[in-house]
């Protein structure tokens, strides 16, 4: 009975393996265990094409031109022994009903294909055809913006580890002077103060952009640290005043805003120290900041010095989708991801009138690791004011990444990129490369 039993089964193993090899579709020799050619043919072309070799070559009328040799010993080590190729070149023509058409111009090839190939293209730009990106000028023509930039050589910073003010303010010019229509670097306090009573001299004081590069330390004129040496952080509200009435935009480049005010040739201030050993600073603390919100609401009367503590640690930050956009379109790259140690809480834009354009995902609260609520602090902005004036505070651990704040400034005003192309007509042409399999089926 057993012995039946076993017939059957084989039967029936039988029959299944039968029917399976009669439908089973396989693959051909060389597809189940050769070279991806499309993929090849793909990656060779823009080796080539990134070398210079192929847009060096595809533009040459002459067809005995010794590029074409060099193609094709380009070609033929790049590619497998066993592979052989067939590479076209295709002039494109557009008529009057913008329909493209291609025009075969050249052809270079090393054997017979057969039936097994694949096949990819590459739109290649000639090499003489140069492109330019033209910034739009904020405030444009009518309303220029000056962009002024804190290089006092005679002030120290915080929280630019391994950096001074005065090599930042070399990073910001070179990333944002072509975008203003003038752009002045603040060289000594004593000029700073000039600026302030608007009597610089050089660019619009009105409307402009002033960029402190000396971190949490803000550079303060030798008249003005004597004057406010019993109480600097009236000094910082004196900043949020002149800010309002200037409507300037006013940026701090990383961690708290305000905390300290520096002079290297005060005597007030030359032979303070803060707690690291950095002379030529005072410690403000919290209060430079609220001072400061103060003065740019217009506050009246200033009222004692405020030491509430407004900004937190948040951890790790991401960008907005807005800010990665915004980050191709400007061509400025910072890691997308930063760590916020200064982060400020948003009762200030109801405490001060102020709406934010703000750079980061607000964090989220993790009440196992934070005793506060992380969704409600902010890792860097612009707060603009409703009469007039901002803040840029891009509150991030040291060590600067001044790519951030131009990114926050350049969001913040959104100036045009304008595009152009300078060339011949037939400044493109196609390229295929189609290759085959010796051997395959």
């Amino acid at each position: 009975m057993r012995t039946v039993e076993v017939l059957f089964v084989i039967i029936i193993l039988l029959g299944a393996f039968v029917i399976t090899t009669q439908f089973a579709v396989l693959p051909s020799p060389n597809q189940a265990f050769g070279t991806n050619l499309r993929e090849l043919s793909q990656s060779t072309l823009e080796t080539l094409d990134a070398q210079g070799t192929l847009s060096a070559t595809v533009f040459e009328e002459d067809p005995t031109a010794p590029a074409w040799g060099d193609l094709q010993m380009a070609l033929s080590a790049s590619l497998p022994p066993n592979i052989v190729y067939n590479l076209n070149v295709y002039n494109l023509s557009t008529n009057q009903d913008d329909v493209v058409t291609y025009h075969l111009e050249h052809s270079i090839s090393d054997a017979s294909l057969g039936a097994d190939s694949d096949v990819s293209s590459l739109l290649v730009t000639s090499p003489d055809v140069t492109f330019n990106q033209d910034p739009q000028k904020i405030g444009g023509t009518e309303h220029p913006i000056t962009l002024y930039i804190l290089n006092c050589s005679n002030a120290n910073g915080w929280w630019i580890t391994g950096y001074t003010g005065q090599s930042l303010a070399a990073d910001v010019y070179d990333l944002l002077s072509k975008y203003f229509t003038t752009t002045v670097l603040v060289n000594t306090t004593d000029q700073l103060g000039l600026l302030l009573e608007d009597s610089l001299g050089e660019g619009t004081t009105q409307n402009a952009v002033v960029v402190n590069t000396f971190g949490e330390a803000v550079p303060i004129p030798d008249d003005y640290a004597d004057f406010y040496s019993g109480d600097y952080a009236k000094y910082c509200y004196f900043l949020g005043q002149k800010v309002n009435s200037y409507n300037w935009t006013w940026v701090s480049i990383v961690g708290y805003p305000f905390y300290y005010v520096t002079n290297t040739n005060n005597t007030h201030l030359s032979s303070s120290k803060n707690s690291y050993g950095i002379y030529g600073m005072k410690d403000v603390k919290q209060a430079g900041l609220n001072a400061f919100l103060q003065g740019l609401k217009n506050e009246t009367p200033y009222t004692n010095p405020v030491f509430t503590d407004i900004a937190k640690d948040v951890g790790v930050v991401n960008f907005t989708s807005y800010a990665l956009d915004r980050c191709n379109y400007y061509g400025i790259y910072p890691a997308p991801y930063q760590t916020s140690a200064r982060a400020l809480d948003q009762s200030i834009l109801n405490d001060y009138d102020l709406v934010a354009t703000e750079l980061f995902d607000r964090p989220q609260d993790n009440p196992a690791t934070w005793s506060i609520d992380e969704s409600t602090y902010i890792p860097a902005a612009t707060y603009q004011h409703a009469e007039g004036g901002a803040l840029t505070a891009i509150g991030l651990t040291r060590i600067p990444d001044i790519r951030v704040a131009a990114l926050a400034l350049l969001i913040y005003y959104n100036p045009t990129i304008y595009k152009t192309v300078f060339g011949a007509s037939g400044t493109s042409v196609l390229v295929t490369l189609q290759l085959g399999q010796q051997g395959g089926t």
